[in-house]
């Protein structure tokens, strides 16, 4: 674990991680739950930084069953998922606690939302320069470069940093 940044709180058998346990990772994702032979093994849930969490069952380090919960509290349903889709477009604390008077708009989930620096992207996890194409969180600490695609997408669907006029000029 020296070797990968990572921590663990628990016992040993064998020389292996054992029994319920904590595990931190580099990213400080910490696992907190059952281990068996070094592995994810039983009941254990992954806690993100970002304040989401996946709780699951584990079999020898692979989740078996879990459910995802984002940080604000909304459960991810694979099968049953409307929120933010094609046919309902709210933000989920639109839903919680009802939609704004006409004329005041919610630009994100977060409300009031982020500030974000000008010249950068709100990209969900974190600020994207698209001079440097590098995504920090909101942290300041280095998350990943974004590939062409990723550039693409945040371009093409992100909250900007600044305002752009949109719409017709009139002629002076």
């Amino acid at each position: 674990m020296q070797y990968t940044g990572s921590q663990y709180i628990g016992a040993f058998v064998d020389g292996r991680m054992e029994g319920n346990a904590e595990y931190i990772l580099p990213t400080e994702t910490r696992y907190v739950g059952e281990m068996k032979d070094g592995m994810f093994h039983g009941e254990g849930t992954l806690y993100f930084p970002n304040g989401s969490r996946y709780d699951a069952i584990w079999e020898k380090g692979l989740a078996v069953k879990g459910t995802y919960t984002f940080s604000d509290g909304l459960q991810y349903d694979g099968k049953n998922w409307h929120y933010c889709d094609g046919y309902d477009r709210r933000f989920y604390t639109e839903i919680c606690h009802g939609l704004k008077p006409t004329g005041i708009s919610q630009l994100s989930n977060m409300d009031p939302p982020r500030k974000i620096p000008p010249g950068y992207y709100d990209c969900g996890d974190g600020f994207y320069n698209p001079k440097t194409r590098v995504i920090r969180d909101y942290k300041n600490r280095f998350l990943r470069n974004a590939d062409d695609d990723e550039h693409e997408w945040i371009i093409r669907t992100c909250r900007k940093g600044w305002d752009e006029f949109v719409g017709h000029r009139p002629t002076l």
